[in-house]
């Protein structure tokens, strides 16, 4: 039986997978749950595949009959053709029970090709088939937006607008998106934050007029498909370490709540977790949820792991959905009462179940600095900020025959800045980005105004560009 989809905020018809993939944000403006969850099968921890194996069988069941298992199959070699590793996602030891999984071994050397450049080749596959064309808009605080990009590039059936915040990002992470020459690929500095990027996203989904004009489409972690396809590296680390019947703690190095959940997907699945370290930065809106029950912002702080600088974390509707019981009207009320007063809280019931699941810390620029420094020293490896982040966490949480896979979550390189500041060591990247630095770059710089921004995309369809 196909999985069907339900929004977050329950105001909208349930869908199946295609148009989910293409619709992304709930006409409700809530988030895509499926409405029951498949089961995981016994053997896809307990017997030995490759990554494209384990995927398909994962993935499988949400698809549905949107697509053929040989298509699905098809998509996903292609997609993890082009990854530098033959295990897409490899585990190394780091101590004795604690291992990182590198999920940076794609085209632009960060966690989210994993999930993009399947999602990428899914809005083809199915527009193909439908014999549409759509425009994607998207927010990122670094990573998403390369990611995104390359794996539409040069796409007939797409067209991508990512919006970063202006002077937030590592020249890596801007280069990344402002120097591909594909003209169906455009970047977008919006003079603020992650945050007011991801707002001006939103505000163009809700604006019903601009989202038909331009057949809108997402690929943030707000689109189901992102979550779906980043459930698969949590199943492949307990097969790989062969833990089936052992319970797992997973580190994740946490923004926008969008990878984690994927792990509280695949733990909902039957996949056997112990709980989840959500580790951040000062921007620790998360942690203190965990610790106090209740969300609060507070202004954004750039720091050195500038994809977690987010105070706003879209995902965790998702998880909040859960918490209340399956409510849309109350999820709904509980977030707009955060986007109105700056502040919610659980209820000590609903946060006695998120502390079961859930624990979290955060660490400051100075402690990154020391962990990057302290892991090259004793193991001759480097590690980015948010990695460092995420160990940092684990250290200091990890319980006594407690087994942790922390979540390597880009490749130092992106990050040289920070590296070499705490080793003296500048991380070299691969060989197809080496030149990087000598490429022009064009993007445009825009306030922080919808309508600004949404007369820049129109601009772009008028010349030809979009």
């Amino acid at each position: 039986m196909a999985v069907r989809y339900g929004s977050s905020r329950g105001r909208a018809p349930e869908l199946g997978f295609a148009d989910v993939l293409l619709t992304g944000l709930a006409p409700d403006g809530g988030l895509f749950l499926p409405t029951d969850w498949p089961t995981l099968p016994a053997h896809t921890v307990s017997t030995s595949s490759s990554y494209v194996d384990l995927a398909a069988e994962v993935i499988q069941p949400f698809v549905g009959g949107a697509l053929s298992r040989v298509d699905l199959q098809s998509i996903l070699e292609d997609a993890y053709a082009s990854f530098d590793h033959p295990d897409v996602c490899p585990l190394v030891q780091l101590d004795d029970g604690h291992h990182l999984m590198e999920l940076f071994h794609g085209p632009t050397l960060a966690f989210k090709d994993i999930a993009l450049q399947v999602v990428g080749r899914l809005f083809d596959h199915e527009l193909k088939c439908r014999r549409q064309r759509v425009m994607i808009v998207g927010a990122t605080s670094g990573d998403t937006g390369s990611a995104a990009m390359e794996a539409v590039r040069g796409s007939e059936q797409v067209d991508i607008v990512v919006l970063f915040p202006h002077g937030r990002t590592t020249e890596v992470q801007r280069r990344q998106m402002t120097t591909l020459k594909d003209p169906n690929v455009h970047a977008v500095a919006v003079q603020g934050t992650f945050d007011d990027c991801q707002d001006l996203v939103k505000a163009m989904f809700g604006d019903e007029p601009f989202r038909e004009r331009h057949s809108l489409a997402a690929v943030n972690s707000i689109n189901w498909a992102r979550v779906m396809v980043q459930i698969v590296y949590y199943v492949w680390a307990v097969q790989r370490l062969g833990r089936g019947v052992q319970a797992t703690t997973f580190c994740v190095p946490t923004g926008n709540f969008g990878n984690v959940f994927s792990g509280h997907v695949a733990a909902r699945m039957g996949l056997n977790v112990d709980r989840f370290l959500i580790a951040s930065n000062r921007n620790d809106i998360l942690s203190r949820l965990i610790e106090t029950g209740e969300m609060r912002a507070e202004e954004v702080v750039p720091t050195l792991s500038p994809s977690m600088d987010i105070q706003i974390s879209s995902n965790l509707e998702r998880l909040l959905y859960e918490l209340l019981d399956g409510n849309g009207a109350a999820t709904a009320e509980l977030i707009a009462g955060f986007r109105d007063h700056g502040r919610a809280a659980l209820t000590p019931a609903q946060h006695q179940r998120l502390t079961a699941a859930f624990s979290g810390d955060r660490i400051d620029d100075s402690e990154t600095l020391a962990i990057i420094s302290e892991v090259y020293d004793s193991h001759g490896m480097l590690v980015d900020p948010h990695t460092a982040v995420g160990i940092g966490v684990a250290q200091r949480h990890r319980r006594a025959g407690e087994h942790v896979v922390s979540l390597a979550t880009a490749h130092p390189a992106k990050f040289g800045d920070a590296v070499e500041q705490a080793t003296g060591v500048r991380p070299e990247l691969p060989p197809h980005l080496a030149d990087i630095f000598d490429s022009r770059e064009d993007y445009a710089v825009l306030p922080n105004d919808l309508a600004t921004v949404e007369a820049f995309i129109d601009g772009l369809s008028v010349r030809g560009l979009g």
